[in-house]
């Protein structure tokens, strides 16, 4: 408001009108007149813009704002209710643990794909667990997302797996052996690999993510395929395999031959890029790897983005009546282990 009249000289001789004003309350309310004729949560209106809204039950059914006790909003009891109706898991109170470190961009994402498939996410910072206000092993699942972790100054994904190495190593190992889920996305399985979690063991590396074989950040949709043959039970139902989108600039996966050989021999590499060359294959990585697990199947990395792809309207070609093969499954068939 202050800058009203600033705004005005700006604009002069141009039509304009004041139409709303932005309040603290996350509402969207519309009066016509002096009568108010709309008053709803910002985050049902999201719900219905994504097209993800089951029928709303009336206020006296037990979803008014803020639902008593459980610290859910009206939005996410709806979204609970959506879960039910369309066959996802059931919600679960075990939270998932997102870790935020500075330069990271994809938790968010994260967080939403979770609670789409049931889940309890909360997003906690690095320094939040070097201090000891949060502990892994109190968590049923726990993600690495993507983005620029310390700007990928020493490299994609270092610095973060020094962190983790360093200031929870112990905690990750136990994380990590107890068979809980843990997925890395993008700069998340970078650090994964770099911090030697995965392939597992916690050994010296024996393979890398390395610059894209084009030189240049890669911006577009894959299509991934999973081994039928890999006993993890993040592949469980994806069968047709997976659209999603893809942006990095440090993802061709690369490894000796004897490693490659122990990948193939094992059944560790998860995901494929349908295609060997470029674009299908958006890095150039060796033997078309786009993700891995370690041995026992609850540890997966991959540089594609499935949190991107969880609502049919994502998909690029949805109006030309492309659906399915979604990313949602993987959030999914994790929290079927917790």
């Amino acid at each position: 408001p202050e800058d009203q009249a600033q705004l005005e000289t700006l604009f002069a001789g141009i039509s304009l009108a004041q139409i709303g004003l932005v309040t603290a309350e996350p509402e969207f309310i519309v009066f016509f007149g002096m009568d108010e004729v709309i008053q709803t949560p910002i985050d049902v209106l999201e719900l219905a813009w994504r097209d993800e809204l089951a029928p709303i039950p009336t206020v006296g059914a037990g979803l008014a704002s803020p639902v008593a006790n459980t610290g859910q909003t009206r939005g996410s009891a709806v979204l609970t209710q959506n879960m039910h109706l369309t066959g996802r898991v059931a919600p679960t109170k075990t939270k998932t643990m997102i870790i935020h470190a500075n330069g990271t961009n994809r938790d968010h994402d994260a967080a939403l794909a979770v609670e789409m498939a049931g889940g309890n996410p909360e997003i906690v910072h690095l320094n939040q667990l070097f201090a000891g206000e949060r502990k892994l092993e109190d968590y049923g699942f726990l993600i690495i997302p993507g983005g620029f972790s310390y700007g990928d100054d020493l490299g994609a994904g270092v610095m973060w797996a020094l962190a983790l190495r360093e200031g929870l190593g112990e905690q990750l190992e136990n994380f990590v052996s107890s068979g809980k889920p843990v997925l890395g996305i993008c700069n998340g399985f970078q650090t994964l690999v770099k911090a030697g979690v995965l392939p597992g063991g916690f050994e010296p590396r024996t393979s890398t993510l390395t610059y894209n074989a084009q030189g240049h950040f890669e911006c577009r949709w894959v299509t991934l395929e999973a081994n039928q043959n890999s006993n993890s039970f993040w592949l469980a139902g994806l069968e047709d395999g997976m659209d999603t989108p893809i942006a990095h600039g440090e993802g061709r996966f690369l490894c000796d031959e004897a490693t490659l050989a122990h990948f193939e021999t094992n059944n560790l590499v998860a995901l494929r890029y349908v295609g060997e060359e470029y674009p299908a294959n958006p890095n150039g990585s060796l033997s078309r790897i786009a993700g891995i697990t370690n041995a026992a199947g609850n540890v997966l990395g991959l540089m594609p983005h499935p949190e991107n792809h969880i609502f049919d309207w994502q998909h690029p070609r949805y109006h030309r009546g492309e659906r399915g093969r979604s990313g949602l499954r993987l959030f999914e068939n994790a929290l079927r282990q917790i």
